[in-house]
C-alpha cells in the first residue's frame, strides 16, 4: 500500500527530528518553517517539498502534522485565508503535536470538521534523540475510526502509543503530565537549596529521600544537576515549563475552578523567566531558589 502524503509544519528541534525520521520511512513530505531554516533546509535537501504557506501544505497532503510552541502558534497557522483550514478537504486529517491548551483544540476541531477533514490532538513524551529514531510516546485522542487510520504512521514514530479518548483528552492529560513533573521539579530544587541554608550536603537528602517512596525519576534528574552538575539529564527550559503550567492553571480555570498546587510552580518559574533564566533548563532552577534564599 501507499503511503499517505505528510505535511509538518515547525520544524524546531523536535519537529526536525519528526520529519527525519519520517523521510527515514519513505514518506512524501510537504513542509513549512519558521525562522530558523536549519531543520527545514535538511528536509529539503532529503527531498521534502517546501510550502509557501499552511494552506498549500494542507492542499498538499493526506495527514497536516503540526509541532508548535503554544496554542497561539498553532491557531495562527490553522486560521485565515493562507492556513491550514482553508485548504482542507474532506478525509484529511490534521494532528497537533504540540502542547496546547484543550480548549483551543476543540475549538479548532469545530473548524476542521465543517471542511470533512478530522483533528486528533497528539502530544508527546521524550525527546528529539528519541523522536530521531522512532522510540517517541504518542498521547493521542480524537474518534477511534481517525485513531486506527494514523496508527501504522504513529507506529513508525512512537514507541509507545496511547489513545486517550475523544479530542482534546490527549493535551489535557499531557498538561496533568507536565503540572506533576514541574511542580515536584520546583519541589525539590527548593529542598535543595533549603539544604545549603541548613549546612546539610545535597547528596544526603537525596540518599534518604530516593531510599522510600519519594523517589522517582524526576528527583533523579534534579539531583543530576544539583548534586552531580549535569542538567541535561532533563532538556525542557524553564521558559517552556512556565508554559505549560500556566496552561494547566488556565485548563481549570475554564472547568471552573483555581489549581491550588499549580502556583508555587508558577510562581517560581515565572520569577525565574522574569530574571533572565527562561532559556536555562529546569533543574538549574535549583540555583535560582538558592540565589533566592541568600541572607
Amino acid at each position: 500500500m501507499s503511503k499517505p502524503k505528510i505535511g509538518f509544519i515547525g520544524l524546531g528541534l523536535m519537529g526536525s527530528a519528526m520529519v527525519g525520521r519520517l523521510q527515514d520511512k519513505g514518506y512524501e513530505l510537504t513542509v513549512l518553517g519558521n525562522v530558523n531554516r536549519t531543520g527545514l533546509d535538511a528536509a529539503v535537501a532529503r527531498g521534502a517539498t517546501e510550502a509557501a504557506n499552511a494552506r498549500e501544505v494542507a492542499e498538499a497532503s493526506d495527514i497536516i502534522m503540526l509541532c508548535m510552541g503554544t496554542s497561539d502558534h498553532v491557531e495562527s497557522r490553522m486560521r485565515g485565508p493562507d492556513g491550514v483550514i482553508a485548504g482542507l478537504a474532506p478525509g484529511k486529517i490534521v494532528i497537533d503535536y504540540g502542547t496546547s491548551l484543550p480548549a483551543s483544540t476543540l475549538e479548532l476541531g469545530k473548524e476542521v470538521a465543517a471542511k470533512g477533514a478530522s483533528m486528533m490532538d497528539a502530544p508527546l513524551g521524550r525527546a528529539p534523540s528519541h523522536a530521531k529514531d522512532g522510540l517517541l510516546n504518542i498521547m493521542a485522542a480524537g474518534d477511534k475510526a481517525d485513531f486506527d487510520r494514523m496508527e501504522p504512521v504513529f507506529k513508525d514514530q512512537a514507541e509507545n502509543i496511547f489513545h486517550l479518548g475523544p479530542l482534546g483528552s490527549g493535551h489535557t492529560i499531557k498538561l496533568m503530565n507536565n503540572f506533576y513533573a514541574m511542580t515536584t521539579a520546583n519541589a525539590m530544587s527548593e529542598a535543595f537549596a533549603i539544604c545549603d541554608k541548613a549546612g546539610i550536603e545535597r547528596k544526603a537528602l537525596y540518599d534518604v529521600l530516593s531510599a522510600g517512596p519519594n523517589g522517582s525519576g524526576m528527583m533523579d534528574f534534579i539531583k543530576a544537576y544539583a548534586v552531580d552538575g549535569d542538567p541535561e539529564k532533563l532538556a525542557f527550559t524553564v521558559r517552556n515549563a512556565r508554559k505549560d503550567i500556566g496552561y494547566y492553571a488556565k485548563m481549570v480555570q475554564d472547568m471552573g475552578h483555581n489549581s491550588i498546587m499549580a502556583q508555587g510552580a508558577i510562581e517560581a518559574t515565572g520569577r525565574a523567566t522574569e530574571e533572565g533564566h527562561g532559556d536555562d533548563l529546569v533543574p538549574q532552577m535549583v540555583d535560582n531558589f538558592s540565589r533566592w534564599f541568600k541572607d
